[in-house]
């Protein structure tokens, strides 16, 4: 925008970095931090930064050493700026933050997919930890990374484009940037900081009282201690059960009941909830509860916290919506 015409000699092309090789590591580990509980930032996670402190250090070498040369404050750029970066390393970056970038998406996505199935282990109600807006900034993210290779490809072999042309990028980036920042502010997570979400259930110690053989292999006694839990006291009637809590009713560690859960039952810990949850839902309705109340308010009596949660459950448990559902029982 009229700097290099401004300043002829300026040397400000030593110090434009392209941030896309800090930008792969710093999202990856933010949303790390954000999924993690009790997270902490390790010393081995400035080697995600390798690339980026080597290609600073570069500049800062090659500044300097054409400062050093005769005629350099008459020039913007010096002799390896011109002959080494410009010619070498710039158009072999152009190659190296593709595959880079690409590389941390995977990885971030991967993280955050694998945080999705990891609390349906360990929460009876999801909605409000499946942190949607992570997802929709990644996928915005992924959109815009491909528009700008798509733009470099286009600037580089089929036509010049003009600053006005590129600036749509930078404008959606912002806004992108905007979204995050504001909704990561006022998103809590509090409940995902008192969970330690690494466990093993075959390495986590057994409480004491508890019977010892049900740590090698799940018991008759073990799926009935379970069973008397939801059937007779009920306890997915509270909307903010989760593994820890129920473990502790079932005097059994939280690998304990996992194992429980997935071996005996063949289901995680949220369908397995939420399937008497919604058992509980129609005997409501079959005792005509939804000529008194709303199928929100039905729901929120069997234990759901929220409209979203409960009709994708119900969808997704009895292939059919609530509404459906009433009006094939009432008719």
């Amino acid at each position: 925008m009229g700097w290099y015409d401004e300043y002829r000699t300026t040397k400000i092309n030593y110090f434009l970095y392209n941030i896309a090789i800090a930008l792969g590591p710093l999202i990856y580990l933010y949303v790390k931090s954000v999924t993690t509980s009790n997270f902490s930032f390790k010393k081995q996670y400035w080697w995600h930064f390798a690339l980026a402190f080597t290609f600073i250090g570069y500049r800062i070498f090659i500044f300097v050493y054409d400062a050093s040369q005769p005629g350099f404050n008459a020039t913007q750029n010096g002799i390896l700026k011109i002959k080494v970066d410009e010619a070498i390393v710039q158009p072999a970056m152009g190659f190296i933050e593709f595959p880079f970038m690409l590389l941390y998406l995977a990885f971030t996505l991967q993280l955050f997919y694998n945080y999705r199935k990891r609390i349906k282990q360990y929460f009876s109600n999801t909605y409000k930890l499946e942190l949607n807006w992570i997802l929709s900034f990644l996928l915005l993210f992924t959109v815009m990374f491909f528009y700008d290779t798509i733009q470099t490809i286009v600037g580089s072999f089929v036509t010049d484009l003009s600053y006005a042309q590129r600036w749509w990028l930078n404008l959606l980036s912002a806004l992108v940037t905007l979204y995050i920042g504001i909704k990561g502010y006022f998103t809590d997570t509090t409940k995902l900081n008192k969970l330690n979400f690494r466990f093993s259930p075959s390495l986590e110690a057994i409480p004491q009282n508890t019977d010892q053989e049900s740590s090698k292999s799940i018991s008759k006694k073990d799926i009935a201690t379970v069973k008397a839990l939801m059937e007779d006291d009920k306890v997915y009637l509270n909307p903010e059960l989760n593994l820890a809590d129920m473990a502790q009713q079932a005097n059994m560690s939280r690998g304990q009941l996992s194992e429980i859960i997935n071996s005996g039952f063949n289901q995680n810990f949220n369908d397995f909830v939420n399937g008497y949850r919604v058992n509980a839902f129609k005997k409501m309705i079959q005792n005509d509860k939804h000529r008194q109340l709303s199928l929100l308010g039905i729901a929120q009596d069997c234990g759901f916290n929220s409209k979203a949660t409960f009709n994708r459950v119900f969808k997704k448990l009895t292939n059919t919506s609530p509404t459906e559902y009433v009006k094939s029982v009432t008719t």
